[in-house]
């Protein structure tokens, strides 16, 4: 019995051993400080809805410099104009933010793989791998290649710049790039003198 329970009170110190080990070779200093799942946050100016972003996940990494925020399973943004319409819609496989504690104006986002950015009011939409955004500049920008449509063409290259609301989007480097001619065969003429209503051209 007594040899028994010596081989049990063995085996347990031997299990802790190796759980101990285990736990060992955790880095904590890897780990996130914070996971929020189902991640939502709005922005208003004086009680107007002015942009939201949502995520799946997002995971916090907390230095004593730096705060980092991860986005690994795909992120959205919403812009709003001041007269509460959806304008702009920016989504991404995945998303990046960090912030320097040190000094608040030095601070960087992107997204990256699959990136979309639509501005619904002017219906363009643009694709690329990689976005960035300077939030003290209002401006949103890539090195890489880039697709655009418009309802009034494609464009295609590498680079863009813009502001955030994807209002003023510039390919710096088109090629094979193409628009589009609408013939309106509806055109009338009209007498502003004795207008009695539209008359087709002849």
């Amino acid at each position: 019995m007594e040899l028994a329970t010596a081989a049990a009170v063995a085996l347990f110190v031997v299990s802790c051993k190796s759980k101990l080990a285990e736990a060992e070779k955790i880095d904590l200093s890897t780990a996130p400080s914070q996971q929020v799942n189902g991640m939502f946050a709005a922005n208003s100016t004086n009680g107007d809805l002015t942009m939201r972003a949502e995520a799946p996940v997002m995971q916090r990494f907390e230095t004593d410099t730096s705060t980092l925020e991860l986005f690994p399973e795909g992120f959205a943004v919403y812009a709003y104009t001041a007269d509460g319409l959806l304008e702009t819609v920016i989504t991404a496989d995945k998303a990046r933010h960090r912030a320097d504690k040190r000094n608040k104006e030095n601070e960087s986002w992107q997204a990256f793989g699959n990136v979309v950015v639509r501005n619904v009011i002017k219906r363009e939409r643009m694709e690329t791998d990689t976005l960035y955004w300077n939030k003290e500049k209002n401006e949103i920008f890539t090195d890489c290649y880039v697709q655009m449509h418009s309802p009034s063409g494609f464009m295609q290259g590498y680079g863009m710049h813009s502001d955030d609301r994807a209002r003023t989007a510039i390919i710096h480097r088109p090629f094979d790039s193409f628009g589009y001619t609408v013939q309106d065969t509806t055109v009338v003429v009209l007498d502003s003198v004795n207008f009695i209503g539209p008359f087709l051209r002849k």
